[in-house]
């Protein structure tokens, strides 16, 4: 198996940050939770083969960038904020194929979450 053909992804799961983010003059004066699932392409045969940290993609620091990024940023819409996050994960990370989707619980009442699902690179 080539790394083009290799399918092997990292992902973390329900990121929860909190955030300024909406259309509505109420939603620039409150911080609301978003949540974030995100996988990403890596061929992990590398680090399997070597154990060591330093040879993996590090889901803990992109789990701190990311959590800081969102925290810090203003956006009106969710589909902005998600694609600023994949280009902090191509630009900061190396990351050439990755699936974000990015939630706003409660923003619908009869829904528990709305957002944006999104892919960029080559898997």
């Amino acid at each position: 198996m080539t790394s083009a053909t290799c399918r092997d992804r990292v992902f973390i799961d329900q990121l929860d940050v909190d955030a300024v983010i909406g259309v509505y003059d109420w939603e620039r004066d409150i911080r609301q939770r978003l949540q974030l699932d995100i996988e990403m392409g890596f061929d992990n045969r590398i680090p399997a083969a070597s154990d060591d940290v330093a040879d993996t993609l590090d889901y803990d620091a992109i789990s701190r960038r990311l959590s800081a990024y969102v925290a810090q940023s203003q956006f009106a819409l969710v589909e902005t904020l998600a694609e600023r996050c994949a280009q902090l994960l191509q630009d900061e990370f190396g990351v050439r194929w990755l699936r974000i989707k990015l939630s706003k619980p409660g923003a619908v009442g009869n829904a528990r979450a709305v957002g944006v699902l999104i892919e960029r690179g080559q898997p």
